[in-house]
């Protein structure tokens, strides 16, 4: 097994593995946060203004393509509603991002460590990782997740007025099945995604660091983690419409920046529903502005977790001279 194709998990302890990636998850954050409630806002939206729909009486506002979203929410809302459910998303990202790459290390070394003529080729060894990794960082921070759609989701009109009300209102009303609405096809979503974007990372960073023409974004890494996304977000964008319609179910529902919501009830049913009211169009709605966050969110996470584990990896040859 080659060492380039293998360099991420190669690299570090645990302890670093984790400390890199949660601040590569942070990093990224902060810098997709407005196109990520755009993207919300688009995927929650049920008609625009080509559809039938709009002509039937339905209420709440009409968001049409990524820049019109932007312009609504800043005429609306201001700069601070582009910001919109940060908090948890900043939570999200520092847990998901240490506990993604702390499992893809520790999945990959399980599985490196599995004997001739039963070692799996490093596309096979990259693809289960990253699945593995994908599933078990989705399924612990879900709740934020699902507080960060939720309050993005949230117009002029506040439905939760903080973090903690928003807890014990889901907790009171909903239960604890309440925070993990849509978590089969968040799950569904990122097993796929997560195993297709770590496979491909893996195996265009070496190509793409040997390629004799300069790479934008001033890295291979950056590039090779823009491929990855791209091609992975598009295979399973659906899912992630499907997550986000399941997220914001509940008693509050009719009381978000959409106010048409239809009331969904599991994910194969809810894709089954948007397929036969809104069509491809729907499955896809935000396709867009989810490309345009997905290429720069993953170039500046890759980026990001290489130059930080260069940082520590220093650190500790510093620190044992």
């Amino acid at each position: 097994m080659s060492g380039g194709v293998v360099q991420l998990k190669d690299e570090g302890s645990q302890q670093q593995v984790a400390v890199a990636g949660a601040v590569a998850g942070l990093v990224s954050r902060f810098v997709i946060a407005p196109l990520d409630v755009i993207k919300i806002r688009l995927q929650l939206q049920v008609h625009s203004l080509s559809d039938p729909l709009s002509v039937r009486g339905v209420t709440g506002p009409v968001y049409k393509g990524t820049l019109g979203t932007l312009k609504h929410i800043l005429r609306e809302e201001g700069l601070t509603g582009l910001w919109k459910g940060n908090i948890p998303a900043e939570g999200l990202y520092l847990a998901y991002g240490g506990l993604q790459f702390s499992a893809y290390t520790y999945c990959s070394h399980l599985l490196d460590a599995i004997p001739q003529p039963y070692k799996l080729p490093s596309p096979a060894n990259s693809f289960i990782s990253g699945a593995t990794a994908g599933a078990c960082a989705t399924t612990l921070t879900y709740p934020l997740d699902l507080l960060r759609t939720r309050f993005a989701a949230q117009g002029c009109d506040r439905v939760y007025p903080s973090i903690a009300a928003s807890v014990r209102h889901i907790a009171e009303h909903e239960g604890p099945g309440g925070f993990f609405r849509g978590l089969g096809a968040g799950v569904s979503q990122i097993v796929p995604y997560m195993g297709l974007f770590f496979a491909s990372y893996e195996v265009l960073k070496p190509i793409l660091s040997n390629s004799p023409i300069p790479m934008p974004f001033g890295t291979s890494d950056a590039v090779a983690g823009v491929i990855a996304s791209v091609l992975s977000k598009t295979a399973v964008y659906p899912l992630d419409t499907t997550r986000k319609r399941l997220q914001v179910q509940g008693p509050m529902r009719s009381r978000y920046v959409h106010r048409n919501i239809p009331l969904y009830n599991g994910v194969a049913s809810t894709l089954l529903q948007i397929w036969k009211i809104e069509g491809r169009r729907g499955m896809y709605r935000g396709l867009t502005v989810s490309l345009l966050k997905a290429a720069p969110a993953s170039a500046v996470t890759m980026w990001t977790y290489e130059q930080a584990m260069a940082i520590l990896l220093a650190m500790e040859t510093l620190g044992e001279e």
